[in-house]
């Protein structure tokens, strides 16, 4: 089934020049960019993006840390390309994360775990017209 997802490289892994590495294994999965850009959150930008984790302690940290850099946005295209980014992620906690996935392999942390993804059809209709308006 070929659907869209968003990913976001976050300021750690621009900061660390992670970028081109990060984009080819989307690229040599197959999928398809659609979108790409480069750009810095606002705080009205993040606090909309991250409003399903608002009442969470960690909510705060999640805000100033995507607005703390630039941040590289794509959108990508395929076959199960939902799942599959999800998986080719790995965890939230990058120390938990499998060796192999983006996280395992570049990850620090919770907050400075280079990349969000999309997990799901409705999170990538909202998320995607936040960063793409």
């Amino acid at each position: 089934m070929t659907q869209q997802s968003l990913f976001i490289i976050k300021p750690d892994g621009v900061e660390r020049k992670l970028v081109g590495n990060i984009i080819a294994r989307f690229e040599k999965k197959g999928f398809k960019i659609v979108k790409l850009k480069m750009l810095t959150f606002t705080k009205e930008m993040a606090e909309e993006f991250y409003l399903e984790h608002k009442s969470k302690p960690f909510f705060a940290e999640l805000v100033s840390f995507i607005i703390s850099g630039k941040v590289v946005a794509a959108v990508i295209e395929g076959n199960n390309v939902i799942s599959t980014t999800r998986e080719m992620v790995g965890t939230t906690k990058s120390f938990e994360a499998a060796p192999g996935s983006i996280r395992g392999d570049y990850g620090l942390g919770v907050t400075n775990n280079i990349i969000h993804a999309s997990d799901s059809t409705e999170s990538f209709e909202r998320e995607v017209n936040i960063v793409f308006k």
